[in-house]
């Protein structure tokens, strides 16, 4: 049997890429970290769990931005995935405030633990430390193992077709005409 190399596939158009990619909903995070090249922070929805043995999480960053240069310089990371109510802090960390505003840190609520990345209080949080980095197009693909993890307290904001959106469970009529909640949990 012959292999192919990837560059013998033929790409899907750019254009109709982004478009489909605009219809998959994500969570909403804001990756952290600090150390030799300071504290940085930048909002993302390109954030997956990886393993659960040991427990590792990737992140995509796109390549020569100061958050993944950052987070490649430091080692220490942390995904902070927002609540839906803190759309606040996603726009901040996306850069939308940094005409008025020095500091994306300034006046956010963080736990700040020695070595490792700012944690956001209100978030759920996967902490850790970059294991691997691939690179992958025009982005960095941060592998991290996670050494601490903290469950918020609310739905996590979610972002779809270029806006946020509040997570709402779904209900069905179960076969006896009741009406349940949908079991959405991952098998």
């Amino acid at each position: 049997m012959t292999r192919m190399t990837h560059t013998e596939f033929p790409s899907a158009d750019r254009s109709a890429f982004v478009l489909a990619m605009r219809r998959v909903a994500n969570s909403v995070a804001v990756v952290t970290t600090s150390g030799r090249a300071g504290c940085h922070g930048a909002t993302v929805s390109a954030f997956s769990s990886v393993s659960a043995d040991p427990p590792m999480v990737l992140v995509c960053l796109r390549s020569g931005s100061r958050i993944a240069e950052a987070v490649a310089t430091n080692g220490a990371v942390c995904i902070n995935v927002l609540p839906q109510d803190r759309q606040d802090l996603a726009n901040r960390f996306a850069g939308r405030d940094d005409h008025r505003v020095a500091d994306r840190f300034d006046g956010v609520e963080v736990e700040a633990i020695p070595g490792a990345a700012p944690e956001i209080v209100t978030a759920t949080v996967f902490s850790g430390f970059v294991d691997q980095t691939v690179t992958a197009g025009s982005h960095l693909v941060f592998i991290c193992r996670v050494n601490r993890v903290r469950q918020g307290g609310a739905a996590p904001l979610a972002y779809l077709d270029g806006a946020y959106h509040d997570v709402v469970p779904q209900i069905s009529a179960s076969s006896d005409g009741a009406i349940a909640e949908e079991d959405t949990r991952n098998g």
